[in-house]
């Protein structure tokens, strides 16, 4: 297992929840088989970096029960070391329902349990200051005081040490509204050195900007408010990226949708883990593109994500290789 002081790895820091999510079309009501796995951004995206061959550690709090047993394990085997305090608080829990065969709905269950008891003591200086980049999402911060000052502390730590700070702002409505989202991300955002939005949470990091904004514009103001990147996801239209004042465009990757979830997440592992190889900009977008894909072509947050040597397989028209 790769791990620090190996070789250039990315930290990040978060919740990782247990999912249980129906496979069928239909209300939980009338009762249904579910299916149990692990998910959260920033695992996530750990995972996506530790496939693509990158080193990845996730710092966060894991519960002592099962299901905290379950999340640790798949990480591990996925390749990302884990620095994980254990609470006697339970996991998280994750519930998506496939209503019908176009709509879904989820519903989380994050309070008083061992995620969102995350706090700055649980952040190692020393795994976050030897870190090539650190990686932080807009959820955790959402979670609740302590962990905001988790976040915090890592970013200080990183700050202070000149790691590179990307940030995807990963607006959740189910956990806050808009007001107090962008009260407590924008100072976060100042400090970034890269961001990853959609155009919605863009706008909703820049007040003001018009509702029609183009991503141009959305990726000017962020980059204005200090980061040096900006990157602005816009679904099958691709991605546009602001990155030390030259403009990017990235087409989406035509593929059959599956399943939405863990798009985002894929897309900036994808960049991220190039970033981390030293690639130039074109060539981590293109990852990103491929790697968002590859997410929405398969079921699961990160379960489809490709190994290296699988990212080819989009360039073909063949439902089967031979």
């Amino acid at each position: 297992m790769k791990g620090p002081g190996e070789e250039p790895y990315l930290v990040t820091v978060g919740e990782a929840l247990a999912v249980l999510s129906s496979p069928e079309p239909g209300p939980l009501a009338l009762g249904t088989t579910m299916r149990l796995g692990v998910a959260g951004a920033e695992s996530n995206v750990a995972i996506g970096v530790s496939r693509l061959g990158g080193s990845a550690t996730w710092i966060g709090r894991v519960s002592d029960d099962g299901l905290g047993e379950l999340i640790l394990r798949e990480l591990r085997a996925e390749g990302v070391t884990t620095v994980a305090t254990r609470d006697t608080a339970p996991t998280s829990l994750l519930l998506k329902e496939q209503r019908t065969t176009t709509h879904g709905r989820t519903r989380y269950y994050r309070t008083h349990t061992a995620g969102s008891r995350l706090c700055p003591q649980d952040i190692p200086e020393h795994i976050v200051a030897g870190a090539a980049i650190l990686h932080i999402t807009g959820i955790t911060p959402a979670l609740g005081a302590a962990p905001a000052l988790a976040v915090r502390r890592a970013v200080d730590i990183a700050s202070a040490a000149g790691v590179p700070i990307s940030l995807d702002i990963n607006f959740r409505s189910l956990l806050w509204d808009e007001t107090r989202a962008g009260d407590a991300l924008r100072p976060l955002l100042r400090r970034a050195d890269l961001v990853f939005a959609g155009s919605y949470e863009a706008r909703l990091m820049v007040p003001g900007t018009p509702d029609s904004g183009e991503p141009e514009q959305l990726a000017k103001s962020i980059c204005a408010l200090g980061p040096a990147g900006a990157v602005i996801k816009l679904g099958d239209a691709g991605a546009f990226a602001l990155l030390d004042g030259k403009a990017y465009r990235q087409p989406a990757v035509p593929i059959r949708v599956h399943d939405t979830v863990g798009a985002g997440d894929a897309f900036a592992a994808g960049y991220l883990a190039e970033l981390l190889a030293g690639e130039p900009p074109e060539r981590r977008l293109r990852t990103a593109a491929l790697l968002g894909a590859f997410a929405v072509s398969s079921t699961g947050d990160w379960e489809g994500l490709p190994r290296r040597a699988e990212l080819a397989l989009l360039d073909h028209h063949d439902d089967i290789l031979r």
